[in-house]
C-alpha cells in the first residue's frame, strides 16, 4: 500500500472532522518529508523516517503488541499534508520493554492513551493499553 494522502485522510474524517488512525505503511510507504512526524526533533537526534519506520515496524510483529497506527495533528486537516502527532502502540507490554522501544528516538515519553480523538481505532484486546509515543 502507499502512502495515504491528506486528501484521502480528509475523507476519511468525514463531516465530523475526526481523522483516522493510519497504518504505518500509509504514513511512511512513499513519504520523504522528514519534517512529516517530529519535525522539531529532525536533525537534533530523531532517527531518519526510514529507519523510524523499520523500528515501529520490528515493534509491530513483537507478540506482545497487538498493532501500531500514526496518530495524525489536526494540522494535517488545514495544511493538506500528512503531519503526524504521535505514534500510537497497543501492547501488553511493560515500562521498561516500551521505554527501551523508544530509546534513540528522541521521543518526549509515552503515556497512555491516544493523544487526541481518532476514528479506526482497532480493536485492544483485553489486558492492552494503547500508548502514544510523543515528540514535543
Amino acid at each position: 500500500m502507499a502512502m495515504i494522502s491528506a486528501e484521502q485522510v480528509i475523507c476519511r474524517a468525514g463531516d465530523e472532522g475526526v481523522m483516522p488512525l493510519i497504518t504505518l505503511n500509509e504514513f511512511f510507504d512513499g513519504n520523504d518529508d522528514e519534517g512529516s512526524i517530529a519535525p522539531n526533533q529532525w536533525g537534533y537526534g530523531r532517527p531518519a523516517l526510514a529507519e523510524l519506520a523499520a523500528r515501529l515496524r520490528v515493534i509491530e510483529q513483537r507478540e506482545d503488541v497487538a498493532w501500531v497506527r500514526v496518530q495524525l495533528h489536526p494540522e494535517t486537516m488545514e495544511m493538506e499534508e500528512l503531519a503526524g502527532e504521535a505514534v500510537a502502540i497497543c501492547t501488553t507490554a511493560g515500562e521498561s520493554v516500551r521505554a527501551a522501544w523508544i530509546e534513540g528516538l528522541e521521543a518526549s515519553g509515552t503515556i497512555p492513551e491516544l493523544v487526541d480523538v481518532y476514528r479506526d481505532i482497532p480493536a485492544v484486546p483485553h489486558g492492552a493499553t494503547v500508548w502514544s509515543v510523543m515528540w514535543d
